[in-house]
């Protein structure tokens, strides 16, 4: 029998039949959980590791055009460049402004099995 990946879930919550944090054992949806925390991060959030995130939270308030959207793609392609290299390689990054909303489309290959794989976020005021 394999071993099993096991890490906590994101967002942390606890699994209350157990009495303890819950944790995640599929590498698909791990690495979908550390795609979301490099994205939700804000530069300078993390205490030990200050250049750590994508800070797109803040690019809800830019103007609504394709500068701006250009400039989403350009800086979350950059930042799972930086961070996620040995994890996933991205084959497509989309970035669709709509009101105060910003709709992220990411196309992506685990590394480790080759799978492709798609994360679709939402990120709002």
């Amino acid at each position: 029998m394999a071993d099993l990946m096991r890490s906590l879930a994101y967002p942390l919550r606890v699994d209350r039949g157990l009495a303890e944090m819950r944790q995640e054992t599929d590498a698909g949806r791990h690495v979908d959980q550390m795609l979301r925390q490099l994205l939700l991060t804000d530069p300078g959030e993390r205490v030990c590791r200050p250049e750590f995130g994508c800070g797109i939270r803040r690019m809800v308030f830019a103007p609504l055009n394709e500068s701006a959207a250009s400039l989403a793609q350009v800086t979350i392609l950059t930042a799972i460049e930086t961070f996620l290299p040995t994890v996933v390689e991205t084959d497509k990054v989309e970035v669709k402004f709509r009101s105060e909303t910003i709709e992220i489309l990411i196309v992506y290959r685990l590394k480790t099995s080759g799978e492709r794989r798609l994360l679709n976020l939402e990120v709002g005021v």
